[in-house]
């Protein structure tokens, strides 16, 4: 369980990074040419190597993160349309994938407290 647990969020993590710089640079930039917005995808790069590695702490705390390219998506797709929000709705799904994944991945890795 926590392999597939792992494996989901480490998939949804590696995806959501290229989604953001994909969506921000040539699929659907706010501005033609690309925009800055693709810097969203840095804070993503910190959680990368220990959700890789299957830290748990890590798992706790890039859960909370994520919330907030969740709430992005919520927003652009609301107030998008076509590519733009296409984009924002699988930002949602990567985003509840690896929040998922990442809560019950902690959950089920922490050590028994006595």
């Amino acid at each position: 369980m926590n392999r597939l647990l792992r494996a989901a969020a480490s998939a949804a993590l590696v995806v959501l990074i290229f989604l953001c710089l994909a969506w921000e640079l040539w699929l659907a930039p706010l501005r033609p040419g690309g925009s800055s917005l693709a810097f969203k995808a840095l804070p993503l790069l910190l959680p990368l190597f220990g959700v890789l590695r299957g830290k748990p702490y890590t798992y706790q705390w890039s859960s909370m993160l994520i919330l907030a390219y969740f709430t992005e998506g919520v927003v652009r797709a609301w107030s998008e349309r076509g590519a733009g929000q296409v984009l924002a709705l699988a930002e949602i799904l990567l985003s509840v994938v690896f929040f998922t994944a990442a809560i019950f991945y902690a959950r089920f890795t922490h050590a028994p407290s006595r």
